[in-house]
């Protein structure tokens, strides 16, 4: 199974979990039967690239993809993607990536989405982690 953690840094597990995913520089690619990280850039319109990120974490992919938190349409996105969304991940990469092993990260809904991310009003972003 593949997992992708938002990123501050090229550090892998080693580096600290980014809490605003979309707009983070790197995303952590752990596979978690090889026990292997790759770092890839974040490439999406939010960094002046192409497509958002669940769009790229399909093309890489990933199963699971381990936050702090996201806004409601991002959750509506990875749920069409087919991609698993678990929030509330802190710390470093492998604290994420542990907390969830632990069953310590919850599943994202629609209903436990931050509020304030509306990307389609004034790009406002009222984080909730």
């Amino acid at each position: 199974m593949k997992l992708c953690i938002p990123a501050i840094g090229q550090n892998g597990i080693e580096d600290t979990v980014g809490q605003h995913f979309g707009k983070v520089p790197y995303y952590t690619l752990y596979d978690t039967e090889t026990k292997e990280s790759t770092v890839i850039p974040n490439t999406s319109e939010h960094n002046g690239g192409i497509g958002l990120p669940p769009e790229i974490m399909a093309k890489e992919g990933v199963d699971v993809m381990l936050c702090g938190g996201l806004g409601r349409k991002a959750v509506v996105m990875f749920e069409q993607s087919g991609i698993e969304v678990f929030i509330g991940a802190t710390g470093k990469v492998q604290d994420a990536i542990n907390a969830w092993e632990s069953s310590g990260l919850k599943k994202a809904t629609q209903d436990n989405s931050c509020s304030g991310h509306g990307h389609d009003e004034g790009h406002d972003h009222e984080h909730c982690h």
